[in-house]
């Protein structure tokens, strides 16, 4: 049975990600805290599979408070979800071994692709931050997002290379259905996982991405 931690001060969005956690994985346990300091101690108490994290919360700057949850939990997988746009921050979280990041305003669907992105050995970031921290590759301080993406790539579905494929080459979501014989709306699931695999911020970007790749 997998656990989950969810930390944030506000009750609205703890309940809204425990939502979101619990469909995904039925039957799972899920534990909230509302303050850092709680969710240290939760975190050092219990063994979890993954956490997500708010950056901004009682009892701790924002890096602080980061630190000690990997440190009470070193063997977790921590998503980052934050309202926050500040890059500096970010990187540096991301130098740290953060897994993945995720704005507050992510839906739901987003949200459980990126957890299971990083569940499976990768990492989630906003085209954004992917885009700065591949700048810094040459300098050897942070790992090659290229990198991090071919691997992800290699755990796509037949049936999402082939959606891919149909988008790259500019088939709309109803030719692809058709192409394929599914439901659009089933299209529009394999998209929105392809995009969180890539590290996407849409379809072009996905397209470009999975050329790089040579996916395409």
């Amino acid at each position: 049975m997998k656990s989950c931690l969810i930390c944030d001060d506000h009750a609205l969005v703890r309940e809204a990600l425990a939502g979101t956690v619990r469909m995904g994985w039925p039957g799972a346990t899920v534990d909230v805290a509302g303050d850092f300091p709680s969710a240290w101690a939760m975190a050092a108490a219990t063994r979890y599979d993954l956490i997500l994290c708010d950056l901004i919360m009682p009892g701790s700057g924002p890096l602080a408070g980061i630190d000690g949850v990997i440190r009470a939990a070193p063997d977790a997988k921590l998503l980052v979800v934050t309202g926050t746009e500040d890059d500096a921050l970010l990187l540096d979280l991301l130098d740290r071994g953060v897994a993945g990041f995720a704005p507050k305003t992510a839906s739901g669907s987003i949200i459980d692709a990126a957890m299971r992105l990083i569940l499976a050995g990768g990492r989630y970031l906003p085209p954004r931050l992917a885009e700065i921290a591949s700048a810094r590759i040459d300098d050897g301080s942070v790992t090659a997002i290229r990198d991090d993406v071919a691997r992800l790539a290699e755990r796509l579905t037949d049936r999402q290379m082939q959606v891919l494929r149909l988008m790259a080459q500019g088939q709309s979501n109803k030719e692809i259905a058709r192409a394929l014989d599914l439901a659009p709306s089933t299209v529009k699931t394999h998209l929105s996982q392809l995009l969180v695999h890539l590290g996407a911020a849409n379809r072009t970007d996905a397209s470009i991405k999975a050329r790089m790749l040579d996916l395409v």
